[in-house]
């Protein structure tokens, strides 16, 4: 099976993207990177790609100029273990200019969304009892970080 890689495109900030994402999930790093040479789009010896890899999972950041922004069409999704992994993962990419949205969504100060979303969450809202389901719901569409307490109390009415 051929293997896919999630490409970014920046304006000039890919390695700061990079290290940013490196410092905030396990087990990642920074790869490779590739510098314009001259006659490029943009100045000689600018970073043109990054590669770098968060938990194993490969990605290209690629400073291509302003001609593309990122909406929140496209979002990654961390999947957390418990409250403190959604706080880390919130907290990280919501510093330093990131935006909070609803529904455990967020942007990062670079424009990339996020959804930081515990599997508790998933469960509540899966819940076979659907008056539970619902109120599991219900307390989420209140929220923007979520919080796994709170759920709970909800869908226990």
């Amino acid at each position: 099976m051929p293997s896919i890689t999630a490409n970014l495109w920046f304006d000039t900030q890919a390695e700061e993207a990079a290290t940013l994402y490196t410092s905030i999930f396990p087990n990642s790093r920074i790869d490779h990177l590739e510098r314009y040479g001259p006659g490029a789009p943009l100045p000689e010896g600018t970073v043109m790609t990054v590669a770098f890899s968060l938990d194993g999972t490969p990605f290209v950041g690629l400073n291509g100029g302003p001609a593309f922004a990122f909406t929140e069409a496209v979002s990654f999704i961390i999947e957390c273990a418990d409250q403190a992994e959604v706080d880390h993962y919130w907290d990280a990419l919501t510093a330093d200019g990131g935006q909070e949205s609803q529904c455990a969504w967020l942007k990062d100060r670079f424009g990339v969304s996020w959804q930081v979303v515990p599997r508790r969450l998933m469960e509540l809202l899966g819940d076979p009892d659907p008056e539970r389901a619902g109120r599991a719901m219900e307390a989420m569409l209140l929220m923007r970080k979520i919080d796994i307490a709170a759920v709970e109390r909800a869908a226990d009415g």
